[in-house]
């Protein structure tokens, strides 16, 4: 692989965020660094390798899904998923994109695949790597189940919403994979789920600033069954952002971060 060569300024950045958080910030600890833990094999092609290292190392990067507050402002790099924000920015192969994704009932995950499907068979390029800058109402997509039905958040997402619809796998995932053709198969539009992209790669960001807008949201709604401050609300939100997420300081800010490293805006 040419990733290691490649990574020396990211990980000079990856160093200093840890030396900040060793100095002033809470520890990661096993229980607090959930990460991704995919009990499905990856669905990328035999040639993808630089793309299935960087899968691997992603589910190894913590996610710390244990708050108990969070200011408005995310300052220090413990408070978001530095670790694997940094291997993405560090992410070698070319083409790569950033999606810029508002609205949960647009066709973003249809597109975002499409892109995938053209890139990887079209144009030869199994490494491609599709990121999603997820927030307004397509925000709400990364969250639990649990969490849609705790706060609501069928109402916030729309009539064609019920339930997070979006991170339900279709009988669609179990269909065999070699026949990529396959009208009705994984890669069709048949299976646009969030946990399908995933196994192909896609990474999905949460932005903290949809998090917080999101929990004054409820407030102001009067939906908030533990009553909680609006700082608490809003890390409750964060700990249940789905497995593999990660959480930045805001998608909006974050996209320039990408774009510098390299990533092509889509929208």
């Amino acid at each position: 692989m040419t990733f290691k060569t490649g990574r020396r300024g990211a990980l000079q950045i990856l160093g200093l965020g840890l030396a900040a958080g060793a100095a002033g910030g809470t520890a990661l600890t096993p229980a607090a660094a959930r990460a991704a833990s995919p009990d499905k094999p990856p669905l990328v092609e035999a040639g993808a390798g630089d793309l299935r290292a960087l899968m691997e190392r992603l589910a190894k990067a913590p996610r710390r899904r244990d708050f108990k507050t969070v200011p408005m402002i995310l300052t220090k790099t413990e408070e978001w998923d530095h670790e694997a924000l940094t291997e993405v920015m560090a992410y070698r192969p070319k083409p790569k994109q950033v999606w810029d994704n508002t609205d949960i009932a647009s066709p973003w995950l249809n597109l975002m695949r499409n892109a995938l499907n053209a890139q990887v068979w079209s144009f030869r390029h199994p490494d491609f790597l599709a990121v999603s800058a997820t927030h307004g109402t397509a925000h709400l997509a990364l969250y639990d189940q649990e969490t849609w039905d705790k706060y609501k958040l069928a109402d916030l997402a729309g009539p064609k919403f019920k339930s997070n619809t979006l991170i339900v796998e279709g009988k669609a995932a179990s269909a065999d994979p070699k026949n990529f053709e396959d009208p009705a198969g994984v890669f069709s539009p048949e299976d646009n789920a969030i946990p399908v992209l995933m196994r192909r790669g896609v990474v999905f960001t949460s932005c903290h600033n949809a998090i917080w807008e999101e929990a004054g949201g409820l407030i102001a709604k009067g939906v908030n069954p533990d009553k909680l401050s609006h700082e608490a609300l809003a890390a409750e939100l964060t700990n249940h952002l789905i497995p593999g997420v990660i959480l930045t300081p805001g998608a909006v800010g974050t996209l320039p971060e990408l774009q510098q490293a390299g990533f092509h805006y889509a929208k």
